[in-house]
């Protein structure tokens, strides 16, 4: 008995010290848990603290980094602002320059007309003088001689004529010595005035067009090798670009504003892509063209809009979008057919007339001109055919094509466009007559040379010094292009009136193009 009992109590003591075993052991893990949890934080902590000093040390990178950019632009933005400022200071000097030249003039132009005025008193006293001498003389034969009046007439004339060679001649040699002393100053003084006078700013906006360059070593790949790559662009566009020492950037020339455009934004691509060859100017060019097209297209449809007119014609919105890029007398033809419009609507309001229909007319009046030498006919004319064409109103044809006195006009809304046209056209500083005349000249250059069977492009450069000829190779061989060269320079001597040579270019050129696939 005693024996189990023993062996109860031990069973009962070995259990308890099993239980106090366990929770011993349980704390103890608690505790080993505990301590992982707690460096598992700590580490987690210095972690996060590391990342957040990551993070700042970015942020103030990245701070830094966007101040030194901004500084760099802002050095390069006071550099080109101190080139424009040093650049309108040297127009300004300019300008005085010739406010000082002009005064000078006016006042030698003064002093001249107070010489001449002297100098025709002293003539007339001269001539009342030999007057009255004539008749002492006449006298005096008459008396000495017992001549008649017709008799002493003749002898006092002839004597009077070999006098007068005498003096003549004199005349004439102390002229020429005078001239050849002042000749060389005078011409210098004559052909300065004439620049000043007629090569104005306005003139070179109208037919040359600035691009600029990233730098200098682009003009190298403009031009290409022997040149290849400025003449396919020139083929391509009809213009003429004019690489010289002006630094980052090249000039594009042509009378055709159209062309011009697109010789722009083709030769802006080309340099922005860095792909410089013939293919791929022309891939560029006809790109550029689509652009131009819908350019046209949206300065039609702005202009309508501003004007409000309502119901024209889409090809007619088409024609005057092209105004944009049209100028006559160095006037920007779509500019002048919105003043036009609006003088002609403000005119007919006046009158209690149809204000709409004259705005109408005068935006139509000249819109002839944005056609190209393939329609004939004065532009009141193509106007009118054109407003016909695409159904405008008989008064409104009929207005576009007197607006020149053309044709009769057969209501009030033509005699007010008559009148706005010429408003318009006669204000001070609206047009410029020697740049009208050369754009005609050089489109009639072109019209020769086109009219040719087997040119295929015709485009007049060098101020119209210059006229160069794509034919179809397919139609004309080598030696019937230089044939064709003599023809086309024999037409342009007989029909063309023009100053100095013009150089007559033909170019043949085949190609072979093919794919690799």
């Amino acid at each position: 008995m005693l024996y189990v009992i023993a062996i109860a109590i031990s069973a009962a003591a070995g259990f308890i010290a099993g239980i106090i075993f366990i929770k011993k052991s349980g704390e103890a893990k608690l505790s080993h848990a505990d301590e992982i949890s707690r460096k598992i934080i700590e580490e987690a902590q210095r972690d996060a603290e590391r990342k957040i000093r990551e993070s700042e040390i970015e942020i103030k990178d990245k701070k830094l980094e966007a101040k030194l950019k901004f500084e760099r632009e802002a050095e390069a933005k006071r550099r080109e602002a101190e080139r424009l400022f040093r650049r309108i200071k040297e127009r300004e000097k300019n300008i005085e320059r010739k406010g000082e030249l002009m005064t000078r003039k006016e006042r030698e132009t003064v002093a001249r007309e107070k010489e001449v005025i002297l100098k025709e008193k002293s003539i007339v006293a001269k001539d009342e003088r030999l007057t009255r001498l004539l008749d002492e003389e006449n006298a005096k034969l008459q008396r000495i001689g017992r001549m008649t009046t017709e008799e002493a007439r003749h002898q006092l004339l002839a004597n009077l004529e070999s006098q007068v060679r005498h003096e003549s001649a004199q005349m004439i040699k102390d002229i020429r010595d005078r001239a050849k002393e002042t000749a060389e100053h005078e011409a210098k003084e004559v052909i300065t005035m004439a620049i000043q006078r007629c090569a104005t700013d306005h003139v070179v906006e109208t037919t040359v067009t600035t691009v600029a360059l990233p730098n200098d070593e682009i003009k190298g790949r403009i031009i290409g090798r022997e040149g290849r790559n400025i003449r396919a662009f020139e083929n391509s566009t009809g213009v003429e670009v004019t690489v010289d020492d002006t630094p980052e950037a090249v000039t594009v020339s042509a009378f055709d504003p159209v062309r011009r455009e697109v010789a722009k934004i083709a030769l802006e691509k080309l340099i922005s892509n860095g792909r410089i060859h013939p293919v791929r100017i022309e891939e560029v060019v006809k790109k550029a063209s689509e652009e131009v097209k819908e350019d046209v297209k949206k300065a039609g449809e702005d202009m309508v809009l501003e004007v409000g007119i309502a119901g024209l014609n889409p090809e007619l919105i088409k024609y005057i979008g092209r105004l944009k890029y049209r100028r006559s007398y160095g006037q920007n033809v779509l500019q002048h057919s919105k003043e036009v419009a609006y003088l002609a609507e403000l005119i007919a309001s006046q009158l209690d007339l149809d204000a709409n229909l004259a705005k109408r007319a005068g935006l139509l009046h000249d819109i002839g001109k944005a056609t190209d030498q393939s329609h004939e006919g004065t532009h009141a004319k193509i106007s009118a055919d054109l407003c016909e064409r695409y159904g405008e109103s008989d008064i409104i044809v009929n207005a576009v094509a007197a607006h020149h006195e053309e044709a009769e006009p057969k209501s009030l809304i033509a005699v007010i466009l008559q009148a706005a046209d010429a408003i318009s056209g006669s204000r001070p500083g609206a047009r410029t007559e020697t740049l009208e005349a050369y754009i005609e000249r050089v489109e009639k250059l072109e019209s020769v040379a086109a009219s040719f069977t087997g040119v295929e492009k015709a485009y007049a450069i060098q101020a119209g010094r210059e006229v160069r000829i794509m034919v179809e190779p397919k139609k004309i061989s080598d030696l019937e292009a230089e044939h064709l060269a003599r023809e086309i320079a024999n037409r342009i001597e007989a029909e063309l009136k023009y100053p100095g040579q013009i150089r007559v270019t033909v170019i043949r050129e085949v190609k072979a193009i093919e794919y690799a696939k």
